[in-house]
């Protein structure tokens, strides 16, 4: 049972972790791994009767829990797959790509998590440029029409749930010819603003516990309480860890109030700084507002312990 589970927080909310959407089959058939727990979403359809916002992925053994999302183009049976390889700055290119099976050959059958059947993220290594796409599919193929503002190293993201199966988050390098000048890592800011819309952030990430985040929506110094659903939900937040990209995907606490405060849970499996995204609509338009925030151990967390070596007392074989 992970953090979250002991901690109870589905009782108070949605909670979502790194790796938690991790799923543990691949496509039944010769060769293919055995069979995931049972994978329950109230956006399973368009025309689910659940409260939009409430859903539940029965988690993976800890064992498949280890690795963050996105960190692997191939997991537990399914690969990640670019029909397109060719991207230049700011030229749109029409991107395809396959997730395949064990058998190796594409998977066309997908659940609908969040309103689509597929969520595909591009960021740029530096963090700086954000893109969430929602590809088309035709028989065993997605296509997205894709451009890559600046030349360099784009980390793409598919998220994903096989039919029958958990979902998870495969991951992909881009690379866009061009100019290319990395730029730094934004430094901290609790405050981001965006088309005249103020998003402020409260909580903090506190690795291995379950953190609750709130963000504010204000427009022109007023509180927003008319946001309008996003992908079944009335914010949706993606968190990336600086450095390796590792991909965190989560949804908020359903209130049912539209605004001005959006709650999410996370938890984070490390300290260090992490870029969060969050998409809001409102007045029929997506806006995505950026952070920076650094997870620090909380009180009372315990560093880890070093590893006894043959030599030392206590022990033995």
């Amino acid at each position: 049972m992970n953090a979250a589970a002991k901690l109870g927080v589905y009782a108070a909310g949605l909670v979502v972790v790194f790796g938690g959407a991790l799923g543990l089959g691949g496509l039944a058939g010769s060769g293919a791994p055995p069979p995931a727990k049972t994978h329950t979403d109230s956006h399973a359809g368009e025309n689910a009767s659940e409260p939009a916002g409430e859903h539940t992925h029965e988690q993976a053994d800890e064992s498949s829990g280890d690795t963050p999302g996105g960190l692997q183009v191939s997991e537990n049976g399914f690969t990640l797959t670019p029909v397109s390889t060719a991207l230049k700055a700011g030229e749109a290119t029409d991107f395809r790509f396959t997730v395949t099976g064990a058998d190796g050959r594409p998977v066309t059958e997908f659940d609908v998590n969040h309103d689509k059947k597929m969520h595909f993220i591009v960021v740029s290594r530096d963090l700086t440029e954000f893109q969430h796409l929602h590809p088309v599919q035709k028989g065993g193929e997605w296509s997205i029409p894709l451009t890559l503002p600046k030349g360099g190293s784009y980390r793409a993201f598919a998220d994903f749930v096989p039919s029958g199966y958990l979902g998870m988050t495969l991951g992909i390098d881009l690379g866009a010819a061009g100019d290319y000048a990395p730029a730094p890592l934004p430094a901290a800011s609790r405050t981001a603003q965006v088309d005249g819309y103020t998003i402020t952030l409260d909580g903090e990430l506190t690795p291995g516990l379950a953190s609750k985040l709130t963000l504010r929506v204000e427009k022109d110094g007023t509180p927003v309480t008319d946001l309008e659903r996003y992908l079944g939900a009335y914010g949706h937040l993606v968190a990336l860890r600086a450095g390796d990209l590792a991909y965190l995907h989560v949804h908020p606490e359903e209130s049912g109030a539209a605004g001005p405060e959006i709650a999410f849970y996370a938890e984070v499996p490390s300290t260090g700084d992490y870029r969060l995204f969050l998409d809001f609509q409102h007045k029929g338009k997506v806006r995505t507002a950026d952070f920076t925030v650094r997870a620090a151990p909380g009180e009372g967390a315990e560093s880890p312990k070093p590893k006894e070596s043959a030599e030392s007392p206590g022990h033995g074989h």
